[in-house]
């Protein structure tokens, strides 16, 4: 019994056939993705409905798409000043009573002819006018080759700083040689502080070291001194690396 007899024996659920996980692959076709097609007469794509007459109609009359404002007879606007007038020749003069008068009365602005509505939002411009953003003239070659800008900026700088510098003289001979009394250089006396000791655990915070290297406390001080000193020539972010190339 082959395998096809096998799979068509007894009820199969609708999922058997529409879950693309569960259909098995038949040799040398590729897999089913279990969707449902229309037969091999329908037709895909878009039916294109003619109602233009086609190219024989286009030769023998002329089409002509009517204008949006004959389409559309455009409604007037409420002339609100015409009304507040008549009201208040009414003898309406409360908010409420001309309120209901609008209400009850409505007067609507007169069209405007086709000439004046042109004329209106029509600007007329001189004949010589240039729209837009004028082009930036373009740089000189000749000056960046000559680094004449780096050579304006240097310039400028200097006049900066000679200025600076005279008007710092300047202010030297105004108040002459100002001698420090003892207020301003207690005002200005920062009292040292002792750097925080590094963290201990409180059982051992008095417990006195068991070794010591130093034959002394100069010959460590004098250690210290050189290791900082012997620091700017060695590699490594503590300068205890190995010692650094010549730079020319």
């Amino acid at each position: 019994m082959s395998r096809k007899d096998l799979e068509a024996l007894g009820t199969q659920r609708d999922s058997l056939s529409n879950n693309p996980l569960l259909i098995q692959s038949q040799l040398g076709k590729p897999k089913r993705r279990c969707f449902t097609l229309p037969g091999p007469d329908f037709t895909y794509g878009m039916k294109n409905v003619g109602v233009d007459g086609g190219a024989a109609e286009a030769l023998c009359n002329w089409y002509a798409v009517p204008l949006k404002g004959s389409q559309k007879q455009k409604t007037l606007e409420r002339d609100f000043v015409a009304l507040n007038k008549a009201s208040v020749e009414s003898g309406l003069t409360t908010a409420y009573e001309q309120s209901q008068f609008r209400a009850t009365n409505d007067i609507r602005r007169k069209p405007l002819d086709s000439a004046q509505s042109k004329s209106s939002k029509s600007i007329r411009f001189p004949p010589d006018i240039t729209f837009g953003i004028s082009t930036r003239p373009s740089t000189p070659i000749f000056e960046l080759l000559n680094h004449k800008y780096q050579t304006k900026w240097l310039q400028e700088a200097r006049e900066t700083e000679r200025r600076y510098r005279q008007t710092d003289t300047e202010k030297k001979k105004m108040f002459g040689n100002i001698r420090e009394t003892k207020a301003s250089m207690l005002s200005k006396y920062a009292e040292p502080v002792e750097p925080e000791p590094y963290w201990k655990m409180k059982r051992f915070r008095n417990v006195p070291a068991k070794l010591e290297t130093f034959r002394s406390p100069d010959s460590k001080t004098a250690a210290f001194h050189y290791h900082a000193s012997d620091a700017a020539s060695r590699r490594g972010l503590f300068g205890q690396g190995i010692y650094e190339a010549a730079k020319s």
